[in-house]
């Protein structure tokens, strides 16, 4: 049957497999005591490979946060698209679009402080931080099409607009002054400085 996609073989199985593992032992242990707390091999250990095998699917403790955080920044984005669709207006469309995102960086805030950090300097060549950027553009894109239907932004200028927004939520997360800051202080930074865009 032409286009049907063939079922993975036993080899292609098993890497499935110990991705998985590795991902559920890094997300676990960064969650519980950060990522500047726990080692690769402790993260090989709960995931009961050894750590050569740990560094073919992440070659440092950075790839391995990127790893688990793209599945969790992907997810928010998804939520964030969906809640802009019932916002009333393009601030609120906006903001709608990035709470999840600003919620999941802040989850464990240094853990998303050193996702930015490892986004911005970390090998674009490797998958995982590739992948990372990846989420970038298609937040931007997000944010540009808002931008485009609910201000009558054209293409051009929405996108952009749609990078400087992002820059604005990127140094809001990231800034040292902010590490204590709560979701709702880095929103209300986002807003005033969206509304000021936006006028």
């Amino acid at each position: 049957m032409p286009g049907a996609a063939q079922p993975l073989g036993r080899r292609e199985r098993n890497k499935q497999e110990k991705l998985e593992r590795i991902t559920v032992a890094a997300s676990e242990l960064f969650a519980a005591h950060g990522v500047d707390d726990v080692t690769t091999q402790q993260i090989a250990e709960a995931a009961d490979i050894g750590t050569g095998t740990l560094f073919l699917y992440a070659r440092t403790k950075g790839e391995l946060l990127l790893l688990v955080q793209n599945t969790n920044y992907a997810a928010a984005l998804k939520r964030g698209r969906a809640a802009a669709t019932k916002a009333k207006d393009a601030l609120d469309a906006v903001l709608a679009l990035v709470t999840p995102v600003v919620e999941c960086n802040r989850a464990q805030i240094d853990n998303g402080r050193t996702y930015l950090r490892e986004m911005v300097f970390g090998d674009p060549t490797e998958p995982h931080h590739a992948e990372a950027l990846s989420i970038v553009a298609q937040t931007e894109e997000a944010l540009a099409g808002t931008l485009t239907e609910r201000a009558g932004a054209a293409e051009a200028d929405a996108a952009a607009l749609a990078r400087v927004i992002s820059a604005v939520m990127f140094v809001e997360m990231a800034a040292t002054v902010n590490a204590g800051s709560s979701v709702k202080d880095i929103l209300a930074g986002i807003r005033t400085q969206v509304a000021a865009i936006l006028r």
